[in-house]
């Protein structure tokens, strides 16, 4: 048995290498029959000098392509491997399989499917539009059919609490009972998708995490999806802070209503400004959902057109 070594400039590389839960290094050692260890910023091949070679030119193939793009997909490992895909079964655009005893989340308008089809195709997505419409929901059947499909390692949903910081004082409990009631509208869809007891157990592993947008400040988020709600809320620096956390292998998805911003009238709203400058990006999608997509109970499509047709009826009767 012979031994050769390669070399990585930066080690989230050799993550990226490897996969989430290492399922293309599992690939890597099977097809080339070679042993790989890390050591360091190296990595050691062992094996016979046809192995060798072989896997020389696989992870020298691949690490190029990383150093690209900062990423691989299952296609780029297949092709250094010289495998032959199968087809996969390809989704119906506007279902989502959440792998959990045959559950699916089908979307109910067009403009959902185009938001379904937005986030497969791209790795940062905006939403906007009414209540209702499904922004939140179809995030996390997304989030969580990449979970189960390996393509992340975990979940990030996160909310501002923007009401929670002009009175977070006067509500009982420590910081966490504090923005609770913030957060459990994320909770609330996920449980509507999983049994709670598999939610918990997701949450206690730490696969699963809510957290304030506020926690957020100083992490860097490797093959992770993460929701943004109610981005709307946002300033610029907070909505700067937030989109810099992504990571290797990661996919964000930020929703938010125009419309029912709680920001000072003097703010500008994080979610708009990052529209306007990031739209020209390559990998960077908005949607816009209307009342046309609203799946809630019928009155809240009449409530939300209500509102938009004569937003300033309130201030008209107060003045006559």
């Amino acid at each position: 048995m012979l031994d050769a070594s390669i070399a990585f400039t930066n080690p989230e590389h050799i993550q990226a290498l490897f996969g989430v839960q290492d399922r293309y290094l599992r690939q890597m050692r099977e097809h080339l029959g070679i042993s790989v260890t890390v050591r360091g910023d190296e990595l050691r091949l062992r094996g016979s000098d046809e192995q060798l070679r072989r896997g020389i030119a696989t992870f020298s193939e691949l690490r190029a392509v990383i150093a690209a793009k900062g990423y691989l997909t299952d296609a780029d490992v297949h092709a250094a491997l010289g495998l032959k895909i199968a087809a996969p079964a390809i989704p119906h655009e506007g279902t989502v399989d959440l792998f959990e005893k045959a559950r699916r989340v089908a979307a109910r308008s067009p403009g959902q499917v185009e938001y379904i089809q937005a986030i497969r195709d791209n790795d940062l997505v905006f939403c906007l539009g009414p209540a209702g419409c499904g922004k939140t929901y179809l995030a996390v059947a997304m989030a969580l059919n990449a979970l189960r499909q390996e393509q992340v390692k975990k979940i990030v949903l996160v909310r501002p609490a923007v009401e929670a910081g002009e009175r977070l004082g006067f509500l009982p409990g420590d910081m966490l009972a504090k923005v609770n009631p913030f957060l459990r509208p994320l909770l609330d869809a996920l449980v509507d998708m999983l049994d709670y007891e598999q939610v918990k157990r997701y949450m206690e592993r730490d696969v699963i995490e809510i957290v304030p947008l506020a926690f957020m400040r100083g992490r860097t988020l490797n093959n992770t999806f993460v929701i943004l709600d109610e981005g709307q809320n946002t300033t610029v620096t907070q909505m700067k802070m937030f989109l810099t956390r992504m990571g290797v292998g990661s996919k964000i998805v930020v929703n938010g209503d125009a419309s029912q911003s709680d920001l000072p009238v003097d703010v500008v709203s994080g979610l708009m400004d990052a529209v306007d400058r990031l739209m020209h990006v390559e990998g960077v999608t908005a949607i816009e959902l209307t009342g046309r997509d609203i799946v809630r109970h019928r009155l809240v499509r009449e409530i939300v057109k209500a509102y938009d047709d004569n937003p300033a009826a309130h201030l008209l009767r107060r003045k006559g």
